[in-house]
């Protein structure tokens, strides 16, 4: 069995390998990560709590507002696990933090591998159950059973709300940050689609056009934080973004007519979105408080297709990623999803 050890952002993180088999390019890997919370003192019994009482003395506080939750996060496209804040706002809170990196992206990518691809967005099935078996694992049940957090971004998103959907009794809540849920030239999309299915069936490895001119890696470095400074992989986060293949992009559209057909997450779920996007077809200041890469008022509406209990909040000045928006936008985005997930914890059975 694979064991924790140090992750590359160091710290509280550790990392696991999840043995996923063989593909044409060789071993397949997944990697979980992992930031736990600080333990929680046990809860004095029931005679001990009268005496203290009776003799006027504190009794312990309340375990932390998520204790007993579990997070499973899954990254975007072109990307992997980095965000130190976001894991930690879930763990200050009480919950065990856990990040996926998919099949040939970030630690999971292996020489010989082509970053990123895939045919088909149910062969992550594989590794979110083998991070979910894994996360059940070491699990404490001493208070009850725990409850799992799907969260995802771009991509991920899109990911995690099929997989809910199929999975209708494993999650316990979703939140999507600016999830993939529709194509950028939705219109075009019916057009496409046909030659996409066509080239994916005969070359799937092709290369498909892509125009990345960095605007959106320019952004999030522009409204980052020095004082609180996030370093990247570039060889697992590169700029211009990982090379689009027929095969991968197939696999997307069909994700997305999925979505479009109606999914039914039967539980609670949060989709975080800038309130505007920008084309980022030239350098200019507004590309830092809007999203580049999606249209977002297409995903707003997509969303509601999602399940029956959908909010969807829509964050001023955000970019792509939320959490990596100027201050003000991050806060505001953080204060959202707590607020959220505090209404989300006291209404849930």
């Amino acid at each position: 069995m694979a064991q924790w050890v140090p992750d590359v952002l160091e710290d509280e993180f550790e990392q696991r390998t999840l043995p996923l088999g063989k593909d044409d390019q060789g071993e397949v890997v997944a990697t979980l990560v992992r930031a736990l919370p600080e333990p929680v003192p046990p809860q004095p019994a029931g005679w001990e709590r009268f005496v203290r009482r009776l003799r006027g003395l504190p009794l312990q506080d309340d375990p932390p507002l998520l204790d007993g939750v579990d997070v499973l996060y899954v990254h975007g496209w072109s990307d992997y696990f980095f965000q130190k804040r976001l894991a930690r706002f879930w763990s200050a809170r009480g919950a065990r933090f856990f990040a996926l990196d998919l099949r040939k992206y970030g630690r999971s990518l292996r020489d010989g591998q082509t970053p990123g691809y895939i045919t088909d967005l149910k062969t992550y099935d594989e590794d979110i159950a083998a991070a979910v078996e894994a996360i059940a694992e070491d699990a404490d049940t001493s208070r009850g059973p725990r409850r799992l957090v799907l969260m995802g971004h771009s991509m991920g998103g899109l990911v995690l709300s099929l997989w809910a959907s199929r999975h209708p009794d494993a999650a316990a809540a979703v939140i999507l940050n600016a999830p993939w849920l529709e194509f950028q030239l939705a219109p075009l999309r019916a057009a496409i689609a046909p030659m996409v299915e066509l080239q994916a069936r005969l070359r799937p490895l092709d290369v498909t056009p892509q125009i990345d001119l960095g605007f959106y890696a320019r952004a999030q470095a522009e409204v980052a934080d020095v004082d609180d400074a996030m370093t990247t992989n570039l060889q697992w986060r590169p700029t211009p973004a990982m090379a689009v293949h027929a095969g991968w992009l197939h696999a997307i559209l069909d994700g997305h007519r999925a979505v479009g057909e109606g999914l039914s997450i039967p539980v609670p779920v949060c989709v975080l979105l800038s309130a505007r996007s920008a084309l980022p077809s030239r350098w200019s200041e507004d590309l830092t408080s809007a999203d580049t890469v999606l249209v977002v008022d297409d995903i707003a509406r997509r969303a509601l297709k999602l399940g029956a209990s959908v909010t969807v909040e829509r964050v001023d000045g955000a970019l792509h990623d939320v959490f990596l928006s100027r201050k003000q936008a991050r806060d505001d985005a953080y204060a959202r999803m707590e607020r959220w997930v505090t209404g989300w914890v006291h209404t849930s059975p």
